[in-house]
């Protein structure tokens, strides 16, 4: 693999540091609540409000845009050959209910501040860039997360976008026809190719801060799967039913979530980073005085392995299992969302490893949680970049990453963009050259023949 360089005229180009924390603030004018978190869910006023900020933005720094099916905004900005898809930095604006000013936000943000360098330095890249903002990334409002990017790399269809409501029953379509962000394009890798996506976000964990490291390479994401349970008893009263003879849901409930935790903190599994979680629970029917008779709950399992996943998941049908025939209850185990592990693009990340390098940051890191460059992933070289937050604390209103910190993290995008930009370059005027040298082989040989 040739290491894709920085050409010695860009090599001044810095972030500033005041500005961008400026820039983030501005951006978080929609949806702060009072206790200085974000309340920012998807295609609600606020969204709009953002959406409508994100193009004026943009359009400041010589952008263009486009709208596609399930609303993802894609600002552009020309270059030397706009016959190329842009190279995208993308990752989204939409918010947890109780959640922080960065996750995602500063992913938008270093792009924006990007274009803001490349057009105070009258610099037109090879490739024209874009700056995406990816719909319902959250999936907080709308489940799943992830949704717009998924609909654009096809792993959902626009129409399963669209019909996806919330706790009260309204479609994601409904409300991006209302605010005006359902777009003309169609939602496809095919029909609106980016030739590579990178995407700045906060750690979300404590890897980075407690190395006193503000940014670090993204090595790829671990395997995710989600499940829906459905464990079933009998209801009874409570004082009238002895212990021995219950079928309670809700007991038989707790001890999976006991044993879900034991699986992943045990041997191997625990040692390789495995995680399960169950942090959804409702039980029924809410009555103090009647044993638990339905149980809903979710189980989220991840690893970087995605053997493991499986191995976890297997335990747990097969104890859960053994749990149900202890206290006479029936289970139902679904699978509702699969996100195998990913290895991110060499090249890209070389890219961001010269330019971390350069900042004095070596550090390399799997992420635990998901991001639309999961699905970018399945099509174009992707890569990210993580910047360090305070304690790890992330989908919290006091989620906090410093001013330099967010500079530190534009800096290696804007280094590592710049490298995969004069990468494509030279790939493409190498590729350019061999079809002009195989023409006029071409020709001798039909002058020889003559």
């Amino acid at each position: 693999m040739s290491i894709p360089t920085l050409s010695p005229e860009y090599s001044t180009l810095k972030i500033n540091p005041v500005t961008i924390n400026a820039v983030i603030h501005e951006s978080c004018e929609w949806g702060n609540t009072p206790d200085g978190g974000m309340n920012r869910l998807t295609a609600n006023d606020d969204d709009k409000k953002v959406r409508d900020w994100f193009i004026a933005k943009t359009k400041e720094y010589g952008c263009t845009y486009k709208i596609d099916a399930i609303g993802n905004i894609f600002a552009i900005r020309p270059g030397q050959d706009n016959s190329l898809p842009p190279i995208a930095i993308g990752s989204h604006l939409d918010t947890q209910p109780t959640g922080g000013k960065y996750d995602g936000i500063l992913g938008v943000v270093c792009g924006i501040e990007v274009l803001k360098v490349l057009h105070e330095n009258n610099i037109t890249t090879y490739a024209p860039i874009a700056v995406i903002d990816w719909t319902n990334e959250e999936g907080a409002r709308f489940p799943p997360c992830m949704l717009g990017s998924g609909v654009w790399a096809e792993h959902f269809t626009a129409e399963y976008g669209h019909t996806r409501v919330d706790l009260a029953g309204i479609s994601l379509g409904d409300e991006l026809k209302r605010i005006g962000y359902i777009g003309p394009e169609a939602a496809s890798f095919r029909t609106n190719p980016i030739l590579a996506h990178f995407e700045v976000h906060i750690e979300q964990g404590p890897i980075l801060d407690k190395a006193e490291m503000p940014a670090g390479v993204v090595r790829g994401v671990q395997s995710m799967k989600w499940y829906n349970l459905k464990v079933s008893g009998r209801e009874a009263h409570t004082g009238s039913t002895p212990m021995d003879r219950r079928s309670d849901a809700l007991l038989g409930a707790a001890k999976m979530i006991v044993e879900a935790n034991r699986i992943a903190t045990t041997g191997d599994l625990a040692a390789r980073g495995a995680r399960a979680t169950i942090a959804v629970i409702n039980s029924s029917p809410q009555s103090i005085n009647t044993i638990a008779g339905d149980v809903q709950m979710n189980l989220d399992v991840r690893s970087p392995f995605d053997e493991d996943v499986a191995e976890i998941e297997r335990q747990c049908r097969e104890n859960f299992a053994k749990i149900c025939e202890e206290h006479g209850l029936q289970i139902v185990f679904e699978t509702i969302w699969t996100s195998p592990a990913v290895n991110f693009n060499e090249v890209m990340k070389q890219c961001v490893r010269s330019s971390a390098l350069e900042l004095g940051c070596s550090m390399e890191l799997t992420s635990g949680a998901g991001h639309d460059s999961v699905y970018t992933s399945k099509h174009v070289p992707t890569a990210m970049i993580f910047v360090r937050c305070r304690d790890g604390v992330s989908h919290n209103p006091t989620e906090y990453t410093r001013p330099e910190d967010c500079a530190a993290g534009a800096q290696v995008l804007l280094g590592a963009y710049l490298r995969y930009d004069n990468y494509v370059r030279e790939q493409h005027t190498a590729k350019v050259q061999d079809v002009a040298a195989e023409k006029v082989v071409c020709v001798n040989q039909v002058e020889v023949q003559a």
